[in-house]
């Protein structure tokens, strides 16, 4: 059963062109540009800034010019940012450390991930136990994942939900041994 060609290709041209006026209809090529071009404003002050993303909304035919603004939160202030490198230029520079700020999704999530360079740098290159400390010495166990995007998976929840982390908190993480990390915390809300 041959099928012809020229009918074939009438019926895709016909479709290309039904769809790129549906695309113009529903004003996609414009809604991409400008969220390209919100992305590539810098902020005047060199802080970062809350971005403000217009997305059209349409849930039926008759509802067809909603804009609906989605604002990026800021999850940690200016000033915990530095009492957290504060703390982490007082540590001994022979262990290596870094910075970790707490999100949402870190404090309720089941993984925290790790920095890649100094994972690649400082961390197993396989699947390990790491062992966090905290300030008052109490010892939990951790899964290292090293593959894709490595962090620290099957205990992580309860180190966080033991220490009442919350969205905004700094974590300062000390590798003392091969894998056993010192943590010092940071909360978003101490006043001193």
């Amino acid at each position: 059963m041959a099928v012809d060609e020229g009918s074939y290709e009438d019926c895709r041209r016909k479709r290309l062109e039904e769809n790129k006026k549906r695309m113009e209809e529903l004003k996609l090529t414009q809604l991409s540009h400008k969220l390209r071009n919100a992305s590539r404003k810098p902020s005047p002050s060199g802080k970062p800034q809350k971005e403000m993303i217009p997305v059209e909304v349409r849930r039926s035919s008759r509802v067809k010019e909603t804009i609906v603004y989605f604002q990026r939160p800021r999850s940690y202030k200016q000033r915990d940012l530095l009492k957290a490198t504060e703390v982490q230029s007082n540590l001994d520079p022979k262990f290596p450390s870094f910075v970790k700020h707490m999100l949402q999704s870190y404090v309720t999530g089941y993984k925290l991930a790790l920095p890649l360079q100094f994972c690649k740098k400082n961390l197993p290159l396989s699947d390990d136990i790491i062992t966090l400390v905290d300030e008052d010495g109490d010892e939990y166990q951790t899964v290292y994942l090293s593959k894709n995007r490595p962090g620290l998976s099957g205990g992580w929840r309860g180190f966080s939900l033991a220490h009442d982390l919350v969205d905004g908190d700094a974590l300062v993480f000390q590798l003392i041994e091969t894998t056993t990390f010192k943590v010092y915390i940071v909360r978003a809300n101490d006043s001193k």
